[in-house]
């Protein structure tokens, strides 16, 4: 089998090679032509050397970068690998050293910034996979944590509890055959991460002679790492919203020969260096690098414990083994080896196999480590272990995973509000057959599950103007679903908007919090009113906020405006790009961008609704997998295919996507013309067919 590439109607590449290193090499080819500007600049991130190009605003995340030791935990991870695993991912960064100074020419970024190539070192995807996930499991939440506490005590460490706007939530759902029209299992879902432009997921086949898979590839790492289709098994996953990063108060001191600092054991020997940040348009930043015998320091003494740089591993040995997948027992046993981040896991196959369970390492420890910053020095503080063995339930009809508090409940402390899979059981529980075809109702569902917790204040509240009066009447009556065209949708969303304005007005003793430019984020109270706001009004431990009459005020303020146009006119989708970058050719004709759905809506669109209503979360991906018929299955991402603006496959999935329709998986295929000669040129070593 020579080498090949095929293009379908939207310009989804499906790869055959005739072995598996002469496939993962094509893929990296593959992902430089189509994203190279994407590629190289998640590389310079992990490095720390973003600001050498982008100026003073990636500045801070390069520190950090550096802080954190990222680039050698990649490096100690991909050396600890066995060798095949190595060589295959060697492959891959190869065929991408092949092929992105062509995908460069294409990209107009690298122009744009004057960004000039470097050679991939072999452990570069790992690294990649670090800069995405160090903080996928919210760390800096715990400095958000401890904030609280000192300003309201330990009884508010958990107040602010909620989904928060720097989690990564999702969608997934198993079908047992059982309750499909075609009598075998349907898996189906949809990531939550920011909408970014490329995006963050990207469709893929990969077929040779050993295995022939699709399915969700992360740009720069090879494989399929979260969402397959083998012919035979299926797999997806969500984040299990697990606790397994923790922060330590160091106590440091300096001496004649370099930095301690203090431990159960007394002080012992830091690890110490000095690093220079390169930012264009501005001075050289020095970074004093640190690491204790508990991890890096990454802000004012603290350090940062995660298992990737405790143990060298992050779990790339299961990539190749998921490609060879023909059963569930076969997914199970790959994730067996999973480390980072901790996910959970739905998986079917053709014989009637089922799987629901958590994959990954959740290191055992205090219970207060998983809430705040805590002491380096005490002992109770050490990791003991690892959590063994990681849960899983028996699949007896329809399986569910929304990050919310069920199968993963014993790994962390902070899940999401089980509004989206409460729903989605509703949802499957109306019908008593499903087929894949009609997957795309449960994937758009507007409803909004949190809507209650402010409406509910509405009744009781006297006094009111006779605008107010009938708001609120009209919101009593409403579907609470949060539709485009609706209107009611917008007027609740700035009632909503009007009261986390006022219930953070009354938390200003929270606004000084002091921390690394990076984490700053986390530190808003305005964002954490936002999030957290349905632990907020029913609370008492704010017994200065009269939450009645802020909603009172709430209600008077938006039925005194002009009337609100439709949810979709301001509840616009505004993909993230590191250099704003539009979404529209200069010579293409815009189109509107608005959504439906909401943050708490199985059609999770999120803004964050005490500042905006502008949607910068939503499905990076739809999938629906079918195991009676991998052709009947179907996908869509935001974009599409292509990462390059002007492509004619840059945006054409986004029609699909705002209205929730899928894209068939398997198309009519057309060959791609082999400009520079990638195609053709086989990985060294491997023969071609």
């Amino acid at each position: 089998m020579n080498a090949r590439v095929f293009r379908d109607t939207y310009g989804v590449p499906h790869l055959q090679a005739g072995d598996p290193l002469a496939l993962v090499y094509l893929q990296g080819i593959n992902v430089a032509r189509d994203r190279a500007w994407q590629i190289e600049f998640e590389r310079r991130r992990y490095l720390g050397t973003s600001a050498a190009f982008l100026g003073s605003e990636a500045a801070a995340w390069d520190v950090f970068a550096r802080q954190a030791r990222l680039a050698d935990t990649a490096r100690r991870c991909f050396e600890a690998l066995d060798d095949e695993t190595r060589e295959w991912i060697t492959a891959y960064v190869d065929g991408v050293n092949h092929a992105l100074p062509g995908g460069a020419r294409r990209a107009p970024e690298f122009a744009e910034t004057g960004l000039t190539l470097q050679e991939w070192e072999p452990w570069t995807p790992l690294g990649i996979w670090l800069a995405v996930h160090v903080l996928f499991a919210g760390f800096p939440s715990k400095l958000w944590r401890t904030h609280v506490a000192r300003h309201l005590g330990d009884e508010a460490l958990e107040l602010f509890s909620s989904e928060g706007p720097h989690t990564s939530g999702s969608n997934g759902w198993l079908i047992p055959g059982s309750l499909t029209t075609s009598g075998q299992a349907i898996v189906a879902g949809d990531p939550h991460r920011y909408i970014e432009s490329p995006g963050v997921y990207q469709q893929i086949q990969l077929t040779c002679p050993e295995y022939d898979v699709l399915g969700l590839a992360v740009p720069g790492i090879p494989g399929l790492a979260h969402f397959g289709h083998t012919g035979k098994v299926a797999w997806a996953i969500t984040n299990a919203m697990a606790d397994y990063q923790d922060l330590y108060a160091e106590q440091l001191r300096r001496t004649g020969s370099g930095v301690e600092a203090l431990g159960p054991e007394g002080w012992t020997a830091c690890a110490v260096h000095t690093e220079v940040v390169e930012v264009s348009g501005a001075d050289p930043i020095e970074v004093e690098v640190i690491e204790t015998d508990r991890g890096p320091i990454i802000t004012d003494g603290i350090s940062l414990r995660y298992p990737p740089r405790v143990t060298s591993r992050l779990g790339f040995e299961v990539l190749p083994k998921l490609l060879r997948a023909t059963t569930v027992d076969d997914v199970d046993a790959a994730f067996e080896q999973w480390v980072e981040p901790v996910n959970v896991v739905l998986a079917a196959d053709t014989a009637g196999g089922l799987l629901h369970r958590t994959a990954g390492m959740v290191p055992r420890r205090h219970e207060s480590n998983r809430l705040r910053v805590v002491p380096a020095w005490e002992a109770e503080h050490q990791w003991d272990g690892w959590h063994d063995p990681m849960p899983r339930a028996t699949v007896d009809g329809p399986a569910v995973m929304a990050n919310a508090r069920e199968l993963a409940a014993p790994l962390g402390v902070e899940f999401a509000t089980p509004h989206r899979s409460r729903r989605i059981r509703e949802l499957l529980a109306s019908r008593p057959m499903w087929s894949v075809g009609e997957m795309p109702d449960i994937h758009t569902d507007t409803f909004l599950g949190s809507a209650g917790s402010i409406l509910d204040l509405l009744p009781g509240l006297e006094d009111l103007s006779e605008q107010a009066v009938a708001l609120r009447t009209e919101f009593l009556g409403w579907d609470r679903r949060m539709d485009a065209a609706s209107t009611t949708a917008s007027s609740y969303a700035a009632l909503r908007k009007a009261l986390v304005s006022r219930l953070t007005d009354h938390l200003t003793m929270l606004e000084d919090a002091h921390c690394a430019e990076v984490f700053a984020p986390w530190m808003d109270t305005l964002t954490h009113v936002s999030f957290a706001l349905e632990n907020l009004i029913p609370t008492d431990l704010l017994p200065d906020v009269n939450v009645g009459w802020l909603a009172r005020e709430a209600l008077e303020e938006v039925a005194a405006r002009k009337a609100r146009p439709p949810w979709g006119e301001t509840h616009q989708l505004s993909p993230l790009h590191a250099l704003r970058g539009p979404v529209f050719a200069p010579d293409e004709e815009p189109f509107d961008l608005g959504v439906s759905g909401d943050h708490h809506c199985v059609m999770s669109t999120s803004s964050l609704p005490g500042l905006t209503d502008v949607c910068i979360r939503g499905s990076a991906a739809r999938y629906a997998f079918d195991l009676a018929d991998r052709s009947a299955s179907g996908w869509v991402v935001p974009l599409g295919a292509s990462g390059v603006l002007g492509d004619p496959h840059h945006h054409d999935q986004l029609p699909l996507w705002q209205r929730g329709e899928l894209a068939p998986v398997e198309g009519s295929l057309t060959r791609e013309d082999d400009e520079d000669g990638a195609v053709r040129l086989p990985h060294p070593g491997t023969v071609p067919g």
